[in-house]
């Protein structure tokens, strides 16, 4: 923490008690989101740019939480680096739950799946149902190469009739898709019993 306040020419001193909305290494921003919360704090009023960096240097990685419209963004993640801006996301409901312990960041953990395709097909604004295949498709993918074999999420979808569904691809955030008010009543306890925690509804989509 000294070291990222030092980083933005900012007095590394004080105390700072956060409540992040979720545990730290699930998949959610949260590592992210509680440096810009101490950055703020602390009175930082530089650029977005430097910020994304220092975040970089203090923890190996950022989400791109920094920028408006980050859902938007092709984010370089170990780099700090805007790579492209992409359509938004459609709007869509959310059956959101964990599966497994979180995984904090590791800087040198380079095992992940190849989706330049999906981007590219992202690229192209499809609907809310060729957004959540890809999602899927994208999901699997990163299944297949980092499990936990055992996770329940995809049959769930099936099971539960959603459009698709999607993961952290570095930490055990999951979540079903679908169309706005089609989620059935049933889905978050359906989660529970398959062993998912913290289940709740969100959306994407929201403008």
């Amino acid at each position: 923490m000294r070291r990222f306040l030092q980083d933005l020419d900012l007095p590394a001193t004080g105390r700072f008690h956060l409540r992040p909305s979720f545990v730290p290494g699930s998949g959610t921003g949260m590592s992210t989101a509680s440096l810009l919360a101490v950055a703020a704090l602390a009175g930082y009023r530089g650029t977005v740019l430097r910020l994304a960096r220092a975040c970089v240097a203090a923890e190996g990685a950022s989400d791109p939480l920094m920028f408006r419209g980050p859902d938007r963004l092709l984010w370089a993640s170990r780099e700090a680096r805007l790579l492209s801006v992409m359509p938004p996301p459609p709007q869509a409901h959310l059956l959101a739950g964990f599966w497994g312990p979180p995984e904090p960041t590791r800087a040198a953990d380079n095992g992940y799946a190849d989706i330049a395709d999906l981007v590219r097909a992202w690229a192209r604004a499809p609907d809310l149902a060729g957004c959540a295949a890809l999602a899927s498709e994208s999901a699997a993918r990163c299944q297949a190469l980092r499990g936990p074999q055992d996770d329940p999420t995809a049959q769930l979808a099936r099971d539960l009739g959603a459009l698709g569904w999607a993961r952290s691809h570095s930490g055990p955030a999951r979540a079903l898709i679908f169309t706005p008010g089609q989620a059935p009543p049933a889905g978050l306890q359906a989660l529970r019993a398959a062993g998912l925690r913290d289940v709740r509804v969100m959306s994407t989509g929201n403008r």
